[in-house]
């Protein structure tokens, strides 16, 4: 069945950003789509420690960026997407016209980083996508995901095998595909390589799947938490290190890792916290000529020592995992149905709308890997 065109408003509840770290809950207005744009009846939406960010960013916003939902209406430049196919939303939203996209870069679209706004126009809904309060609103990464509804280009979203229950699905929208594109798009090691990951919570937990994924021999999980040292366990890590509190210098993690390693380093470092005074700690993991990735997005001033960039060290941040949507996500939606991606190990709890608050602090408290919102009414609107 095609999709509607020329539906009417739709009105849902959201999640509201204030811009001093909090939201609350109140009904948004969502108009109908134009052009290529897609209106999703949201099922299921992750939570991630960039949702936190978001409460203190210049707003407000709709929070949330990873999300899953069906198809509810379209516009009239959309011809591929039926009423109600189950689909999955991402926030590259690539033009695939600018330079980045046409080299293979659609991570970072010029559309979508405001370069050249002119010619290439935005990667955002069209003018009034959202209202609140009689005033427009603009959504997180352009999606807003913690949203009954959402309107989106046509470019963010990618159909799903329906083998994939939607409160999995979601995760792959940002977690999932930053920590697995990461190692096998940016870092690309080989079957026999040594990995270690710092931070195992949703994204590290994801690196350490892409090295499974990979075959990489030696997969190094380290955690403060012995609970998600213990689920990187199940995911695939072959060692783990339990960093002491006191070890503030990281020296001791240091000759940990060097132990393992024939007195080398890894191959390969992530850094998966978030804390900015660790984003530059894998230099100090990895072998001479190793690569350190930094994958967290960590914010804020912090001092390095130039010496650790040196012996042909890389350190690379790359955004998104190197997402490229059409390569990516039909890759990893096969590998979830075939069980190669275990996505139902990293939910830890499911939360309505109304506990969101609940889902970010126990985000926070590091009780869950990946909490996700489900949706109940969503299926019923199309």
């Amino acid at each position: 069945m095609r999709a509607l065109e020329g539906a009417g408003t739709r009105t849902g509840r959201a999640a509201i950003t204030d811009g001093k770290g909090g939201f609350i809950l109140d009904r948004v207005s969502v108009r109908a789509p134009i052009g290529d744009e897609v209106r999703v009846a949201l099922g299921a939406a992750g939570v991630c420690h960039t949702d936190y960010a978001s409460l203190s960013w210049d707003g407000p916003l709709v929070a949330g960026h990873e999300g899953a939902g069906w198809v509810e209406a379209v516009g009239p430049d959309v011809h591929d997407l039926d009423l109600g196919t189950p689909v999955l939303l991402n926030w590259a939203i690539p033009c695939g016209q600018c330079k980045q996209c046409e080299t293979g870069h659609a991570n970072i679209c010029e559309r979508s980083h405001g370069i050249d706004p002119e010619n290439l126009g935005s990667s955002r809904a069209g003018q009034d996508h959202t209202m609140w309060q009689g005033q427009s609103i603009e959504r997180a990464f352009n999606l807003g995901t913690f949203a009954e509804f959402t309107l989106v280009r046509r470019s963010a979203v990618t159909p799903l095998l329906p083998e994939i229950p939607l409160e999995q699905a979601c995760i792959l929208g940002c977690g999932v595909m930053t920590g697995v594109g990461s190692v096998l798009n940016i870092a690309q090691p080989q079957p026999g390589d040594s990995l270690a990951i710092v931070g195992c919570g949703g994204v590290g937990l994801s690196v350490v799947q892409g090295a499974r994924l990979a075959g990489v021999s030696k997969i190094i999980a380290i955690d403060l938490r012995q609970d998600s040292l213990d689920r990187a366990k199940h995911m695939g890590a072959t060692d783990l290190i339990l960093v002491s509190p006191s070890d503030t210098s990281h020296d001791q993690l240091t000759a940990q890792i060097k132990a393992l390693t024939a007195g080398r380093g890894v191959d390969f470092a992530f850094e998966a916290t978030g804390v900015a005074a660790l984003a530059f700690l894998p230099l100090r993991l990895v072998r001479n000529g190793g690569m350190a990735v930094q994958v967290s997005g960590a914010h804020g001033p912090v001092e390095v020592p130039m010496p650790w960039f040196w012996w042909d060290k890389r350190y690379v941040t790359p955004l998104y995992g190197g997402c490229e949507p059409d390569r990516d996500f039909p890759r990893l939606m096969r590998w979830a149905v075939e069980g190669a991606l275990d996505l139902p190990s990293m939910i830890s709890k499911t939360y309505r709308l109304e506990t969101l608050d609940a889902a970010i602090d126990d985000m926070l408290a590091g009780r869950t890997a990946k909490g996700v919102v489900i949706f109940e009414n969503g299926r019923s609107y199309v």
